[in-house]
């Protein structure tokens, strides 16, 4: 394995600004610290938790805005995912050249270990979580953050020569990045996200392609052969190049054959795992499988056996088409991470009748009408929350029953009412939390929440001998 470090990175005694004070700004804050640098740390909140600790550790934190003099007084700045890097203050930085990378960047220079790099549209958390529990299960030691879990910047310390970094990145983060160099990249997908962030459809992508671009002859990417604009984005990379195929393209690596994931080698197909050992809901969960058991594969655990115990007791990660249970033959799922129009329609596109979805939050691109087709299909009613309720309302109206409502627990109560008498209500919302929630996970617990004030007995998932209405893998 190559791990591709770089000698000679040095933070001592420089003046460093870390823009933004949530998980990510605060681990690199406080790497830098012992790293020797002099670091003020910049929030545009009046207040967070961590301040008093931060000022122990000797940063020095300002906090209301972004004052201008701080950045153009340092030697670097280093911002934090969520903080976009197109406000003038980060513009007179680089009329000064002063060098401006974000909390992922930095970490990377300082890793030992080799890098895996997940990114993608939909399904980077399963598909991180899927390959640390492989390669786990085949003797490697492995360390899981960036966009899931931990920040990279609080696992530097950590960091050693035989230790697997599998890292989830987002567009936020590759977008600030310079010399990141991953020893495996995988692109899971494309699609239109985010697009109240990233000035366009074509700015997002050009942001994920970073998680390639400085890979050479000696390192991986594995890409999905089904995606035509990521075939065409990646068809000028350096690195060896693995694909997999949900649809069984012809010339993919991986693929499903009969009721197995193969290799394909020179001289026929190599079994890998059995789709029995698939314990997913949903059969788009299978891509993710794909996609782990091909870096798997490249990262050098080759064995079936081995790949398969991985999986066994794994059901997906909290919400993630999580089956919460059911209330007289309502099944309630919780897909919550579906923050975007092509997760919502994979999420939909999963069960086989009578689904009542909740949709709705803060609208970050996409058209909502791409769910026609699945709801036509599928769909029972639709109940529209938050701030894009209105789009909602006019996008699929005319198609079946739009329910436009003020709360969770109102959602749930409309949508349990809807899905009578034996239906699915899913929260697969395709939009953003941050109207009504902090996040996508204090949504979801919202609607679980929800669930346990409705009247009835609560059938949990595995007791219920009818079970949840899914199109099988």
């Amino acid at each position: 394995m190559n791990a591709m470090r770089k000698g000679g990175f040095s933070v001592r005694d420089q003046r460093v600004v870390v823009v933004g004070a949530a998980k990510s700004g605060i681990a690199a804050a406080e790497l830098l610290v012992r790293r020797g640098a002099t670091v003020t740390l910049s929030e545009h909140r009046e207040f967070f938790d961590d301040i008093t600790r931060l000022q122990a550790l000797g940063v020095a934190v300002e906090t209301g805005g972004h004052r201008a003099q701080t950045f153009l007084d340092a030697d670097l700045i280093v911002t934090s995912p969520g903080v976009p890097i197109d406000q003038p203050v980060f513009n007179q930085a680089r009329a000064k050249s002063i060098e401006i990378i974000g909390e992922l960047e930095l970490a990377w220079r300082w890793l030992k270990g080799p890098v895996i790099a997940i990114t993608g549209t939909k399904g980077k958390s399963t598909t991180t979580t899927l390959v640390s529990r492989m390669l786990q299960a085949g003797g490697r030691e492995v360390l899981v953050g960036g966009n899931i879990g931990i920040p990279l910047s609080a696992q530097v310390e950590d960091s050693q020569v035989n230790c697997v970094h599998v890292i989830e990145t987002s567009s936020f983060q590759l977008e600030t990045t310079t010399t990141f160099h991953p020893w495996i990249a995988v692109w899971l997908n494309i699609s239109t996200d985010h697009l109240d962030r990233h000035p366009s459809f074509k700015s997002y992508v050009d942001a994920k392609t970073k998680v390639f671009l400085n890979q050479d002859r000696n390192d991986t990417l594995i890409i999905n052969a089904d995606d035509p604009q990521i075939k065409k984005r990646t068809a000028s990379a350096r690195s060896r190049c693995l694909t997999f195929s949900l649809s069984g393209s012809t010339h993919a690596d991986f693929v499903v054959s009969g009721d197995w994931i193969v290799r394909r080698t020179t001289t026929g197909e190599e079994p890998l795992l059995p789709l029995a050992a698939v314990e997913l809901t949903g059969s788009h969960m299978l891509n993710n499988v794909l996609a782990a058991a091909a870096t798997t594969y490249a990262a050098g655990v080759e064995d079936s056996e081995v790949i398969v115990s991985a999986l066994h007791g794994f059901r997906g990660l909290e919400h993630v088409m999580e089956p919460i249970g059911s209330i007289q033959c309502v099944c309630f799922v919780n897909d919550s991470k579906a923050t975007n129009v092509e997760a919502a329609r994979r999420s939909i596109e999963s069960f086989t009748e009578n689904v009542v979805a909740i949709l709705g939050g803060r609208y970050k691109g996409g058209d909502f009408r791409e769910l026609r087709g699945p709801l036509s299909t599928n769909g029972k009613g639709v109940i529209a929350i938050g701030e894009a309720a209105s789009l909602i309302r006019e996008a699929l109206s005319d198609l079946l029953p739009v329910v436009e409502v003020y709360s969770m627990k109102e959602a749930v109560e409309a949508a349990y009412k809807l899905a009578k008498p034996e239906g699915v209500v899913l929260l697969a919302p395709a939009c953003a939390s941050f109207d009504w929630f902090n996040d996508y996970a204090e949504r979801g617990r919202a609607f679980k929440e929800a669930i346990t004030l409705l009247d009835g007995n609560m059938v949990l998932p595995g007791e219920d001998e009818e079970g949840i209405p899914v199109t099988r893998m």
